[in-house]
């Protein structure tokens, strides 16, 4: 596992943002509280992939600020030769995951992007509740995707995701 002096150097040298890098240090910070908070309740998981995978589920923004940019973090994920564990939190941390039907009406790679594992879970939940560097709760969340006509599938996704989680 990298260090996460490591993946901001990584996230610098593909040339994200520091408002992106900023973005990234909110989320992994949260996603390690919650993180923590599940250990603390007898989930077992790692902490310390949520944390890197926090760190840098945006590094695909270094090239696009679309949908498409978890596609493009993950695979600059596997050309740096990073844990395929790491690869996957990238890959589907946006909302609460993206189906194969749903990829392919938004012209991404025919693949799942739901996230599966508590690690991917939390990472993408972290996200959700973070705008810019400063977090937001649930009626926010929920406010802000009407806002941008998301659907109603995927909302309720997004919802039953934080119930899974159990932090609004």
């Amino acid at each position: 596992m990298i260090t996460p002096d490591r993946a901001l150097q990584i996230l610098r040298d593909e040339g994200c943002s520091e408002k992106v890098i900023a973005h990234c240090i909110a989320v992994s910070r949260h996603a390690t509280e919650i993180a923590e908070v599940m250990v603390t309740s007898g989930k077992h998981l790692n902490v310390e992939l949520v944390t890197i995978g926090g760190l840098l589920h945006d590094l695909g923004r270094c090239r696009s600020h679309g949908i498409d940019h978890a596609v493009i973090g993950a695979d600059i994920a596997m050309e740096l030769g990073l844990d395929p564990l790491i690869v996957n939190i990238i890959k589907k941390h946006i909302g609460a995951g993206i189906t194969i039907e749903e990829a392919k009406e938004l012209g991404l790679p025919e693949d799942d992007y739901v996230p599966f594992t508590f690690e991917e879970k939390i990472v993408a939940h972290a996200d959700n509740l973070t705008s810019g560097d400063t977090r937001i709760n649930m009626v926010q969340l929920v406010e802000k995707m009407r806002k941008r006509n998301f659907t109603e599938k995927s909302m309720e996704r997004v919802i039953s995701l934080a119930q899974e989680i159990g932090i609004y």
